[in-house]
């Protein structure tokens, strides 16, 4: 009989994190620790964590809920996720929990654990090169919104330390300053050797996107982020038929949890590329989901973390290495584990431009 218990714990960023949205210095999460009373010497754990203002389940009775779902998990022996499909990050915590269990129940057993029939991916999310620790992930370096100045050190930090797909927050300060620095990046490295990636995080008005778009398609951006607020489904169409550079789509997904609306969403806005974070939508089951969703349309993908923990961030990495792998190509935005000073010790390593798992 599986038993869940659940601490909290808050995490100090090293610097000030800036979006659109406003600047984090704080991030709090719940852990969920899985046990069974057939075996008593394996535990598995999954990381619950909203962002404030950003999360569809960010409620003020959400600590009241997790209880109460995780107490529902316990007497059904199982995940409800038609039940909690409205609350991702809490779908995401159980998954995690669920597949770090079964793994270690695996290794305890040497082998021979058989994880219950309604496991499906869960049971095999740590069977990849990846987690074997003979293949890295490539990831992208995160380059958080500051002065100008700021911002270019951090970037010729992200280029010494090997980096050669950067991600730029933008929005923080005056869009021609930024458009700038942007210039200057492409002075000294072209498309070939720094892939750049913008993330408006919502930041342009339907009025002023467009020629925004125009500007930075002059500096051969690989892809824009939400560049306006989610909800203007026909605002975003047009700008995505229309952009002279690929979109992708990040807010817009948030709270879009039912398999109908997933499609109307991607058939009526058309974006081309789609960001995934599965704390925000709908955990690993709703991800796939997503991804399943975009590739019939031709839709491209990938997986970004949302500020978790190192435990929720290596959930991720095992998850993405399996969507994607072996061999992830793309550049996926999985290096957010190096941004608080209190972090959790997890068999996680970054080496050039690759996120590593050192368990092995």
């Amino acid at each position: 009989m599986y038993k869940i218990d659940i601490s909290e714990r808050t995490l100090h960023f090293k610097q000030p994190a800036g979006t659109s949205r406003g600047v984090y210095t704080t991030r709090h999460s719940y852990f969920l620790t899985l046990s069974d009373s057939d075996y008593p010497n394996v535990k598995g754990v999954g990381e619950c964590a909203t962002l404030p203002d950003l999360s569809c389940d960010a409620k003020p009775e959400y600590e009241v809920t997790l209880r109460q779902v995780c107490q529902m998990v316990e007497q059904m022996g199982r995940i409800p996720y038609d039940m909690i499909r409205a609350y991702p990050s809490i779908t995401f915590g159980l998954e995690s929990a669920f597949a770090d269990f079964f793994h270690q129940a695996n290794l305890a057993l040497k082998g021979a654990f058989v994880a219950p029939a309604w496991a499906g991916d869960l049971a095999h999310l740590y069977d990849s090169p990846f987690a074997r620790g003979e293949e890295g992930i490539t990831i992208n370096g995160l380059v958080w919104m500051g002065t100008y100045d700021e911002m270019y050190e951090r970037l010729e930090a992200k280029l010494k330390a090997g980096f050669h797909c950067v991600k730029l927050k933008i929005g923080a300060i005056d869009f021609f300053k930024e458009l700038d620095l942007i210039k200057h990046i492409r002075q000294d490295f072209n498309k070939e050797q720094v892939e750049l990636r913008v993330d408006a995080n919502g930041g342009f008005t339907p009025e002023n996107a467009m020629s925004r778009l125009e500007a930075l398609a002059q500096y051969d951006i690989h892809s824009i982020e939400q560049p306006i607020k989610q909800h203007q489904w026909p605002r975003m169409a047009e700008l995505c038929r229309q952009s002279p550079l690929p979109i992708a789509l990040d807010e817009e997904l948030i709270g879009v949890n039912v398999r109908s609306m997933k499609q109307a969403l991607l058939d009526t806005i058309r974006p081309q590329y789609i960001i995934l974070k599965p704390s925000l939508h709908g955990g690993m089951y709703g991800c796939k989901e997503w991804i399943s969703l975009a590739q019939e349309r031709g839709i491209g993908s990938w997986i970004t973390s949302a500020l978790e923990s190192n435990v929720g961030l290596s959930a991720i990495a095992h998850f993405c290495a399996k969507m994607y792998g072996p061999k992830v190509q793309m550049p996926q935005g999985l290096g957010t584990g190096q941004l608080f000073t209190d972090n959790i010790p997890m068999p996680l390593e970054i080496k050039g431009e690759k996120l590593w798992n050192v368990e092995c």
